[in-house]
């Protein structure tokens, strides 16, 4: 029995260990990135990203926790403008602050994860104008330490973060196209 049980463990450590120097070989950042193009000038849609406030009509994850604490500080809009968040398993806990503020092209936030897992990186927005309306990017980037590198080995987070982002967009192109 004794020799059974070190031959289960012996083989676990093998699986265990495959699987961390598998894992390792991933990628070092985490890169997810949604397009949505608008029908509206630049100029409509720039206010709803560089001013936090507005995030709570179009952002996807206002609506995985409604009863989410938030904190804005800093100046309304812009450049040093904050939110930083508490929430249920869905949303986690973090913070963002806009890094850059370039109307009405660009947004580019410090972006904090606290809960569940810690990590810092960039979200960007770009609006590229384009035919009859504006292109919308929405991009995250972080570093991948070796837990989300053993996690993207199960889960997709490109498709699972990715998700979030297309319903996103898809809320932002709804409110600004209805002309709220």
């Amino acid at each position: 029995m004794l020799k059974f049980f070190a031959i289960a463990v012996g083989i676990a450590v093998v699986l265990i260990g495959g699987l961390v120097v598998y894992a390792s070989t991933k990628p070092g950042e985490i890169r997810v990135q949604r397009q949505a193009f608008i029908k509206a000038p630049a100029e409509r849609i720039f206010p709803l990203i560089n001013d936090f406030r507005a995030w709570q009509s179009w952002s996807p994850y206002e609506a995985k926790d409604p009863a989410m604490k938030r904190e804005l500080s800093g100046p309304a809009s812009g450049k040093g403008a904050a939110y930083a968040w508490v929430g249920n398993k869905d949303v986690g806990e973090g913070r963002m602050e806009i890094l850059e503020a370039t109307a009405p092209s660009r947004v580019l936030i410090d972006l904090t994860f606290l809960k569940p897992m810690t990590n810092r990186g960039t979200a960007e927005f770009t609006l590229a104008p384009g035919g009859e309306g504006t292109d919308v990017t929405w991009t995250m980037v972080m570093p991948a330490p070796l837990i989300s590198k053993v996690m993207s080995v199960f889960f997709d987070l490109d498709e699972m973060i990715g998700k979030d982002f297309a319903a996103g967009l898809a809320n932002l192109k709804a409110r600004v196209e209805a002309g709220a």
